[in-house]
């Protein structure tokens, strides 16, 4: 069995607000467990209104799935409206 675990640093450029954050990274989580069945929560920076800490984890038998998933992830994250992907970091377990 393979861990995978997809930890996001997120910038929101035009938030001015914790309120305009949290709608952005609601539709982000929501989008993540839908689509890929994974799990995924702010770890980090909850009181900072342009800053965001995102882990996301799911886990298989085959390292390529893992690895395919996180990938789709990390792209939509990338392609997020409302925010920038300052920071990744992927680890297997």
């Amino acid at each position: 069995m393979v861990v995978g675990v997809l930890v996001l640093e997120l910038f929101f450029p035009h938030a001015r607000s914790l309120k305009d954050k949290r709608s952005v990274l609601r539709g982000f989580k929501d989008r993540v467990r839908s689509r890929y069945h994974a799990a995924v929560a702010e770890i980090d920076h909850q009181d900072k209104w342009q800053r965001a800490l995102v882990g996301v984890a799911t886990l298989n038998s085959q390292p390529k799935v893992v690895e395919d998933l996180l990938a789709r992830v990390l792209s939509d994250a990338r392609s997020l409206e409302g925010a920038e992907v300052a920071g990744q970091e992927i680890r297997y377990f």
